[in-house]
């Protein structure tokens, strides 16, 4: 399903994965706003949407949270499909930075993405909006790749990403 909304462009699959999403988070789990992960431009023009915008919509209607885009993906960045651990880090590393003028300060961010294999991506957009005053950020994703098979482990992956 990950593949044919991502690859083929069937935009409706969003709303059950984004389903599958908001049954898993925790309902006492308190967020202030969503953020999804930015494609870069090019990227985004190509496929011609955000997977995770869309996954960041659906969760954010069903939590009644604002949707902010104020991560951006700086530089384009090759495919993590295919890339070790340490070369997807290095492949992420400086690509991400939040815009001016869209404070984050003191919020709790909920960072949707639609699928973690390492956590590179997750963890550098972390880093951005804990750098620009987050009070924390968890990462959501529909799906988390097994490493070892490279097949999606579970569905749904839950994980808090520099809590203070």
């Amino acid at each position: 399903m990950i593949h044919l909304l991502k690859y083929d462009g069937m935009t409706p699959l969003a709303s059950p994965l984004g389903d599958y999403l908001s049954r898993a988070m925790p309902l006492d789990e308190e967020f202030d706003a969503v953020v999804p992960v930015p494609l870069h431009w090019f990227r985004r023009f190509q496929r011609g949407f955000n997977q995770a915008a869309l996954l960041a919509n659906y969760i954010a209607r069903k939590r009644n949270l604002p949707v902010l885009r104020v991560v951006r993906r700086v530089r384009a960045t090759r495919t993590q499909t295919g890339l070790t651990n340490s070369k997807r880090r290095l492949n992420v590393a400086g690509a991400f930075r939040t815009r001016r003028g869209r404070p984050v300060d003191g919020l709790r961010i909920l960072l949707v993405d639609d699928v973690m294999t390492t956590g590179s991506t997750g963890s550098a957009c972390a880093s951005a909006l804990k750098r620009a005053g987050a009070k924390s950020v968890t990462l959501v994703t529909v799906a988390r790749v097994d490493r070892r098979s490279g097949q999606p482990a579970a569905f749904a992956a839950y994980q808090t990403a520099g809590a203070s």
